[in-house]
């Protein structure tokens, strides 16, 4: 499964549009469920409004009804592993700490940790009363 993950965000990091930086990253998300969402980065001029590959594929999950995960598959253009964004990984952490992130290079060698390690201590807000959207 971790290779079908790898290559899925491959074919995603084809799609980036990283026109300014030309760091192009395909993410694969794998739901509790067995379905996978992919997700690459989008870049803007301003680049606070540039959305990340691992944003993009919870985004598209969350959209479509998928909140539980598994595991996240990240890959990059460069011969280092492709690391989340403490962003992504704040993103990533709201889902739950268990989730596997796959961090890959460009010879789809990876490493692979938990949300929980990569973000020891990451921020958790409880749901307000009869909110039960956080849950999935």
């Amino acid at each position: 499964m971790i290779q079908e993950l790898i290559n899925t965000a491959v074919a995603a990091r084809e799609k980036a549009y990283a026109p300014y930086s030309g760091f192009r990253v395909g993410a694969a998300l794998l739901t509790e469920g067995g379905k996978v969402y992919n997700g690459c980065n989008v870049e803007n001029a301003s680049y606070g409004l540039t959305c990340c590959a691992e944003r993009a594929a919870v985004f598209k999950a969350v959209s479509e009804g998928d909140t539980k995960f598994k595991a996240i598959a990240v890959i990059s253009d460069t011969e280092d592993f492709c690391t989340p964004c403490g962003a992504c990984r704040q993103v990533l952490a709201e889902f739950g700490g268990d989730i596997n992130v796959i961090m890959c290079n460009n010879r789809k060698e990876f490493l692979e940790q938990k949300v929980s390690q990569l973000l020891p201590g990451y921020f958790t807000l409880t749901p307000a009363a009869g909110n039960t959207t956080l849950k999935g």
